[in-house]
């Protein structure tokens, strides 16, 4: 079993370029191009997701938005980036298909915020000696 998982792993690189070469044969584009052109745009994606996901943590930490909806949000762009710098047309397929899913797209996916309460707690109090 773990053979076979082994071998499905290491195929998969190796049959994306191929993929790519043959793709790159049917459309006259250049599969170096294809390729380096891809693993850019991730770099840059990836790139610009830190500064996002350390504007969502402080908004949730502010109780602006969620915690949980920042970090699937987040989660899922990292993913795609690294599937972009794999060398491959599968995988950047595949990482197009994850930023194009409207996940976390309108609706709240925590009641609370992972920061303090807005409202100050109402209490009535006395003092013993």
């Amino acid at each position: 079993m773990r053979f076979i998982v082994l071998l499905i792993v290491l195929s998969f690189p190796i049959l994306d370029v191929l993929a790519t070469i043959r793709f790159a044969r049917l459309t006259g584009i250049p599969a170096l191009a294809w390729l380096l052109a891809s693993a850019f745009v991730g770099m840059l994606l990836l790139r610009s997701e830190r500064n996002t996901f350390r504007a969502k943590t402080l908004a949730a930490l502010r109780g602006d938005q969620p915690l949980l909806r920042g970090l699937l949000d987040s989660g899922r762009r990292v993913l795609a980036a690294l599937l972009l710098i794999l060398p491959g047309l599968v995988s950047d397929l595949m990482a197009l298909l994850l930023l194009l899913l409207p996940i976390n797209m309108g609706t709240r996916l925590a009641t609370q915020s992972a920061g303090f309460a807005r409202k100050p707690i109402e209490a009535d109090y006395r003092r013993t000696e």
